[in-house]
């Protein structure tokens, strides 16, 4: 009897004890070091790198993971994970199902990319959102294609917040965050 209950009670704490250790890449890298968006208001898109040398990245997107693998050319990745769209859970990039494109916008760039661990969960997500299946070698490819117009639309909106700050500042109003 015993032993059945704490079966019981260890299978009710197994999916806790995943969520929270899924979650320790947030509290290991808070904020993107490239955007500086908080990784727990974008825990769908994030992306967790784990370098051969033992070094760790957390980034907001698979944009901003394109950056660092880009600067850190020294560095072999090791494994990268990536969230699940859907349950928020990290797996392993190259296992995931992509799905590249479509209208929900994506996270730092224009043209979303987003991961799932189950292809029928991607396919429900194409048929209602549009985008196409991808391989993480796409998704990868297209971060890079895509980097000079999503920089420059990254830029672009700065600066409008920026000047919107300014203008709110010389009325004497607190600037919108």
């Amino acid at each position: 009897m015993l032993r059945k209950s704490m079966l019981v009670i260890a299978l009710v704490l197994m999916p806790l004890r995943a969520a929270l250790a899924a979650d320790a890449d947030i509290e290991k890298h808070k904020a993107c070091k490239f955007c500086g968006m908080e990784r727990e208001k974008w825990n769908f898109s994030r992306v967790y790198l784990e370098y051969d040398d033992g070094s760790t990245e957390g980034t907001c997107s698979i944009h901003c993971a394109a950056v660092d693998l880009a600067v850190n050319l020294d560095k072999a990745p090791k494994t990268i994970w990536v969230a699940d769209y859907t349950t928020k859970q990290l797996l392993d990039a190259e296992k995931a199902v992509w799905v590249v494109g479509g209208k929900k916008q994506g996270v730092m760039t224009k043209r979303a990319k987003w991961a799932f661990g189950d292809k029928a969960a991607a396919e429900a997500f194409v048929k209602e959102n549009e985008g196409a299946l991808a391989s993480f070698d796409e998704a990868v490819k297209g971060a890079y294609q895509d980097m000079y117009e999503d920089t420059k639309m990254i830029r672009e909106r700065r600066a409008a917040k920026r000047k919107a700050a300014a203008e709110q500042k010389a009325m004497g109003a607190a600037p919108a965050k």
